[in-house]
Formats: C-alpha cells, sequence, structure tokens
C-alpha cells in the first residue's frame, strides 16, 4: 500500500513485527499493474463496448452506399402450353349481298371465319436494372456525416467504459489488499489476546487479579474471535469481486501506489481538463452533431429527387405468343422526382429532429455539470485520504506508546486488566484505520483521473495492446460487399 502524501514509493507498512511479516509476503505477487492489465483484456462489459463500437461502425458503409449504384438482375423461366381460337372478321365489314356465294363474291366480301392455334412455349426472360441516385437533397452526404459523428460518440463511450473498467480494477485490487491486512490484523489480534487471557488466568491464580479480569479477558478475545469470522467474510466477497472485475483468481497481492503524478495540480485546471476532454463530454457533443445532421436528413425529404434508369431484357420465346422467338429491349431513363405534399409527415419528422437537437444540447450541459460535480467531489476526497493517512499514522503511533505504558502500569498495579484491554483494541483500530486509509488514498488518486478523463492504458504506462477502433472502421468503410466480419479487434 501507499504510505503517506509525498510522490516516494513504500511497502505496505502495517506497523509492528505482524505488518513487517505480512507486507515481507507481499514482495513476490500480482501488482496493480497486472490487475489491471488483465481487466483490461478480460472483462466482459469493455470486450462488450468493442463490439458496439464495431456494430456502429457499419453505420458509415451503409449511409455512403447512397452514392453508389443499385444492381438488380432477374430471371425468369418455364413450360407453357397455348390454344386460342380467334376470329377473323369481314375486312369491309358490309353486308354480303345474297346472290353471292362464298366462291364468286369477290374478296372484299368473304364473311368472317375462324382460326385456332395451339402448342407449347418454353419462355426465358433474362434482364438488369441499373438505377444511380443523382440528387436527392443532399441526404445522403448528412447521413454519412451523421454515421461519422455515430462512431466518434460510440468510441467516447468505449472510453468511459475503459475508464470505468479500471477504476472499478483499481478499487477491487485495493479492496482485496485491504480486507486482507485487516484479516492479519485480527487474527494477530486474536493471538495477544489469547496470550493475554493466560497470563490473566495465571496471575489469577496467584490471587494478583480477581475472577472479573478474567471474565473482561475471555469477554475481548471472543469478540476479537467474531471480528476475524467479519473480517473472512469481507475478505472473501473481496476475492469474488476481484474475479469479476479482472477475469482471473487472486494470488499474493504486492503493494499498490497512488497515480497523482497524471492528475492536474490545481482544482481549476482538473475542472477546465474534465469539461474539455472527459469521455462523457465529448460523447455528447458527438451526441449533439448526429442530432444536427438528423434535421438536415429530415429536411432533405422536402427536396427534389434525380435519378436515373437503365434497364435491359431479353426474351427468349413470348408468354402468351407462340409466334415471336426472341426479343429483347434497352432502355435509359432519368427520373426528377419533386414532393408537393405527402400528408405532412415529412414536416413533423422536422419538428421532432429540431427538438431532439434541442435535448442534446441540454444533455451535454448536463453532462459538463456532472464531470465538473465529479472533479470537485473527487478532488476533496483525495485531500482528505492524504491528510487522513498522516493522521491515522500518528494515531497508531500514540497508541503503540499508550499500549505499552498500559502494560507497564498494569505490571505494578496502577493499570487494570480492562486497561489494558482497552488499550489493545484501541491499537487494533487504528492499525485498521491506517490500512483504510491507505486503501483510500490510492483509489481516490485514481477516482480524481477518471473524473478528469485521464485514466487510460496509455496514460497509466500499461504494457498491453491497447484497442484501436480505427483499424476496424478501416476495414469496413468503404467495403463494397462482403458479409464476413473483419479481424479488427
Amino acid at each position: 500500500m501507499w504510505v503517506g502524501g509525498g510522490s516516494g514509493w513504500v511497502a505496505a507498512g502495517l506497523l509492528g513485527c505482524a505488518v513487517s511479516a505480512f507486507a515481507a509476503s507481499l514482495a513476490h505477487g500480482d501488482t496493480l499493474e497486472s490487475a489491471l492489465v488483465q481487466a483490461y483484456l478480460n472483462n466482459p462489459s469493455l470486450n462488450s463496448q468493442r463490439a458496439v463500437v464495431r456494430a456502429t461502425d457499419e453505420n458509415v458503409p451503409q449511409a455512403l452506399s447512397g452514392y453508389r449504384p443499385k444492381i438488380t438482375v432477374t430471371a425468369t423461366g418455364g413450360q407453357q402450353s397455348v390454344s386460342s381460337l380467334s376470329q377473323n372478321p369481314n375486312p369491309m365489314n358490309s353486308t354480303v349481298p345474297q346472290s353471292c356465294t362464298k366462291i364468286s363474291c369477290p374478296p372484299a366480301y368473304n364473311p368472317a371465319y375462324y382460326s385456332q392455334q395451339s402448342g407449347y412455349n418454353t419462355p426465358v426472360s433474362l434482364g438488369a436494372t441499373i438505377t444511380q441516385t443523382i440528387y436527392n437533397g443532399y441526404q445522403t452526404a448528412n447521413k454519412t456525416r451523421q454515421a461519422e459523428s455515430q462512431v466518434l460518440a460510440a468510441r467516447s463511450t468505449l472510453q468511459v467504459t475503459v475508464q470505468t473498467v479500471l477504476l472499478n480494477a483499481a478499487t477491487a485490487y485495493m479492496n482485496l489488499l485491504r480486507d486482507t491486512a485487516i484479516l492479519d490484523l485480527q487474527r494477530r489480534n486474536v493471538e495477544v489476546l489469547q496470550e493475554q487471557l493466560r497470563q490473566t488466568r495465571d496471575r489469577f491464580n496467584v490471587g494478583e487479579v480477581t475472577r472479573t479480569d478474567v471474565a473482561q479477558s475471555e469477554s475481548r478475545l471472543a469478540a476479537g474471535r467474531s471480528q476475524v469470522l467479519t473480517a473472512e467474510a469481507n475478505y472473501k466477497s473481496s476475492q469474488a469481486t476481484y474475479r469479476q472485475v479482472i477475469g482471473i483468481n487472486p494470488g499474493t497481492l504486492a503493494a499498490g501506489a497512488p497515480v497523482d503524478r497524471f492528475s492536474p495540480h490545481t482544482l481549476p485546471t482538473a475542472v477546465s481538463t474534465g469539461t474539455a476532454i472527459h469521455p462523457t463530454v465529448t460523447s455528447a457533443e458527438y451526441n449533439v452533431d448526429v442530432a444536427q445532421q438528423a434535421v438536415k436528413v429530415a429536411e432533405g425529404a422536402l427536396l427534389p429527387t434525380v435519378s436515373v434508369q437503365g434497364n435491359y431484357t431479353k426474351n427468349i420465346g413470348v408468354v402468351d405468343s407462340l409466334n415471336t422467338i426472341e426479343s429483347y429491349q434497352a432502355t435509359i431513363l432519368g427520373t426528377i422526382s419533386v414532393p408537393i405534399y405527402q400528408g405532412g409527415a415529412e414536416y413533423s419528422l422536422i419538428r421532432q429532429a429540431k427538438e431532439t437537437l434541442g435535448q442534446k444540447r441540454l444533455d451535454l450541459d448536463t453532462s459538463r455539470d456532472s464531470v465538473r460535480q465529479t472533479v470537485v467531489q473527487s478532488w476533496g476526497q483525495l485531500e482528505a485520504a492524504k491528510s487522513n493517512i498522516d493522521a491515522t499514522e500518528a494515531q497508531v503511533q500514540a497508541a503503540e506508546i499508550a499500549l505499552d505504558g498500559v502494560r507497564q502500569e498494569a505490571r505494578v498495579g496502577q493499570r487494570t486488566t480492562l486497561d489494558v484491554l482497552n488499550a489493545q483494541q484501541e491499537l487494533v483500530n487504528a492499525r485498521v484505520s491506517l490500512v483504510t486509509a491507505q486503501r483510500d488514498r490510492v483509489v481516490a488518486s485514481y477516482t480524481l483521473l477518471a473524473a478528469v478523463g485521464r485514466l487510460s492504458p496509455q496514460v497509466l504506462g500499461l504494457r498491453v495492446p491497447v484497442y484501436q477502433p480505427m483499424v476496424h472502421y478501416q476495414q469496413v468503410r468503404d467495403a463494397w460487399a462482403g458479409t464476413r466480419n473483419p479481424d479488427g479487434r
């Protein structure tokens, strides 16, 4: 653990012979840095948010598809049976004289006759259509800008998750380190109380103390054992939290150190830094950009649309016809569509998008205020933790001196057994307070670093490959086709 308010590295000082042995056991084991690395690599919530960023990247090629042509190929074929009976009327549509016969009448006066046609046909049709949008009210351009802002907002949200995971990992590490030290202190306190009870019984046997003194020692020993059970429960709980956050079972934990050197040195600088670069603020800024582009996209629905369509169709055999063997058709058509009135829905969408834009701007102000409050609060907690270290160190030193003096006075009859037990308990409480203060000192430094938006592997100098969201983005941005996910992770 970190001891004192200076800038040096110190081993965990749990004071006294027991504390020295415990600190020595921590010299070879897991470190806070390695725990942060494991959390950065293994935490499921962080990996989940990375997947969200990769999914958001796909919004850009979806928006860019508006610039690209749409190609459709169709083919039909099958077997057909055709049978038709046709009536052929008199060409002149006149009345045939009664004196005429079919043979003697001129052709112009032939009566109507019937013809029948039947057979099998195998019609096949092949076609292709290409449609290219030329102008759509700048909707494609605005959708592309909107998608890019969504990607940047998702990256900022990912950075928020990174900070949360690293802070939780540092907290879980220091909590387990604290609870391990407290459990060791409580166990050694029980050992001292057992020895105190043995000495009190010996003195009772020779008549130096009364039965009351023995009962007081027994009571304090039972209370000490109860505190050991509580400390064991807290230790096991911290172990489970460590496993959940960091992703591996804990080993023997080494001392942790604060990260004050990475934080601003004054409160005004910390506030200005946090409100400018904190990922919560930047995410809110990008969400404002997304809402602005949504307004422009909605307004684009009121503008004309210009497109060009090319079509080619080839028919081998024609449906319902036995005479046509083959035909084809090719067309190139330009279309201009001017919306006049669509029932009013497009106007409602514009008004709705503007209200959403106003909301996102208010959310940005809320994010800045929240970051400012968190920075001020974290700064105060860190200052209090630094001062608490000095106070608890003085408390421990005074409690050690007091316990030694009470024990010497008890030997000459100037102090009772209860006085010795109380002094022993005060020393244990002081040492527990020091351990807790050391933990608070480290966690508060990480909390402040997260509050100003600088808690990241790059700033901490963690030896870990940093996730680069730009890799996947570049792999999918200009992809025209393909269903395989690129390995940009």
